[in-house]
């Protein structure tokens, strides 16, 4: 009973200071779907999007400024058969990779958050950071799935592949308000802009085929070039031909809701936590 007194003595004094910093931590989940742009998708369509989900944790310095970590789970996807481009269409390429990702992030409000207060429960966000990520296209031929990386559909030699692990610049933003003092909403748009152009295992040329039949075999060579014919019966998949634009690097978004618990940074007695 004393103890709980101290405690609630203590609560009491710190309260003003608690709502005015709103130091803490917060961790929790999120839900919802990721879509990416590349070569397989340099129209920006938004007509395949993949499920993505994750942890989010963050620390509060005040009621603006946050540093936030996020670990992710994001299947991103692209097919030339869902484009309008003529050239698209007849290359006839398509993929789908599970990205795992790692997201570290220093986060804003345009507005004072204070939870618990029946004022200021609500702020637009933005943050900008950087992520590590893992990624590893793959494609289905005739029923069976196969891993582009290690077919070298490009022409990469053993040993050669591209790198599987990948960076990216984050850029994001969203609106968070609160359910009650602990738990929170957050709608959150993501943009990366990565290192990589291998996201969708296109980025250059067309490969010398026998020299990547005798490397990797035929699956490889099917799946390098699995363009339509046209009315000549000529694809477009020759060898030194452009594959891809090397130019210009892949990237991917995510759109979720995340459901967050605030922890806060010093626990009170019921009686004096507010609400």
């Amino acid at each position: 009973m004393i103890n709980s007194l101290k405690t609630l003595i203590i609560c009491s004094l710190l309260l003003p200071l608690n709502l005015l910093s709103q130091r803490g931590y917060e961790a929790g989940g999120w839900i919802g779907a990721a879509h990416y742009f590349g070569d397989l998708n340099n129209l920006y369509r938004v007509n395949e999007p993949g499920l993505a989900g994750g942890l989010i944790g963050r620390y509060n310095f005040d009621t603006r400024l946050s540093l936030r970590m996020q670990l992710n789970y994001l299947r991103v996807r692209g097919s030339d058969a869902k484009s309008t481009n003529a050239f698209d269409l007849r290359r006839n390429l398509s993929f789908y990779s599970n990205i795992i990702e790692v997201a570290p992030a220093i986060e804003f409000n345009f507005f004072s958050l204070k939870h618990g207060s029946k004022d200021e429960y609500i702020t637009p966000y933005m943050y900008v950071g950087f992520s590590v990520f893992h990624f590893s296209p793959k494609a289905e031929l005739n029923g069976q799935t196969y891993s582009l990386r290690e077919l070298g559909t490009e022409g990469q030699l053993p040993g050669q592949e591209y790198n599987e692990i990948g960076t990216s610049w984050l850029i994001g933003g969203g609106v968070k308000f609160d359910l009650n003092y602990y738990w929170s909403v957050n709608i959150d748009l993501g943009y990366r802009a990565t290192n990589t152009d291998y996201l969708d295992d296109v980025s250059g040329f067309y490969p010398d085929y026998n020299e990547l039949r005798i490397n990797r075999g035929d699956i490889a060579v099917a799946l390098a070039d699995r363009s339509v014919a046209n009315v000549d019966q000529q694809k477009i998949g020759v060898t030194g031909t452009q594959r891809g634009d090397s130019r210009e690097k892949d990237a991917y978004i995510s759109l979720g809701i995340n459901l967050v618990y605030y922890f806060g940074k010093l626990r009170c007695p019921e009686i004096s936590t507010p609400r």
